[in-house]
């Protein structure tokens, strides 16, 4: 489905030129957490190569401290020593997946996107090789699972609902794949994904 790769890699902002803060969603989290500085973080929007591109994710384990048995991107906030964005995602996923950053090919960005837990998350979009082994580390991984691409893009799958979260009512996006229920942040960064591809 070369088709898919060809509407995809257009639509991402340019490795030359990372996203900078604030995220585009800055407006309604400033109604939540005000304006404390937000932490540097990255995602890996990871893309299997093969007949059917498919984008990687994980569940999170039930005991984290914060957003425990979500579905998300391999990823996390970034360390001093982490160069940018793209190390930072790199790194993560080789932690969370055993994900070999020899067999990933950045392709460029999503727009930067400021979570509920404080965090300005940058998401990198790359491709993986089909052969790629994952490795889920257990103390904070309990599944990787793919979805294909064709799925998202799909506009009947793209679910709409409002929720009330401490006083105020969000918009959200979710989407029900095999069981899994992807929401929040993840779900939210795949919308720009498929804003950004004019699917949404």
């Amino acid at each position: 489905m070369e088709r898919i790769w060809h509407a995809l890699e257009p639509a991402l902002l340019p490795l030359a030129e990372p996203p900078q803060p604030p995220g585009w969603n800055h407006a309604h989290m400033s109604e939540l957490l005000g304006t404390a500085v937000r932490r540097p973080a990255a995602v890996l929007v990871g893309v299997r190569e093969g007949v059917q591109p498919r984008v990687l994710l994980t569940v999170r384990t039930a005991h984290l401290p914060s957003h425990a048995g979500q579905v998300a991107f391999p990823g996390g906030g970034s360390d001093p020593d982490d160069r940018d964005a793209i190390a930072t995602a790199l790194r993560e996923s080789k932690e969370e997946i055993g994900l070999d950053p020899g067999l990933v090919s950045p392709l460029g960005f999503l727009d930067v996107f400021e979570t509920i837990s404080g965090y300005c998350v940058t998401p990198v979009v790359a491709r993986i090789a089909e052969h790629a082994r994952l490795t889920p580390a257990p103390d904070e991984v309990a599944e990787v699972f793919e979805v294909p691409l064709g799925f998202f893009l799909e506009p009947g799958n793209l679910r709409r609902y409002t929720m009330e979260f401490r006083g105020h009512q969000r918009p959200m996006v979710e989407f029900l794949h095999g069981g899994h229920r992807i929401w929040g942040a993840t779900a939210a960064m795949m919308l720009n994904l498929l804003q950004r591809m004019g699917r949404a």
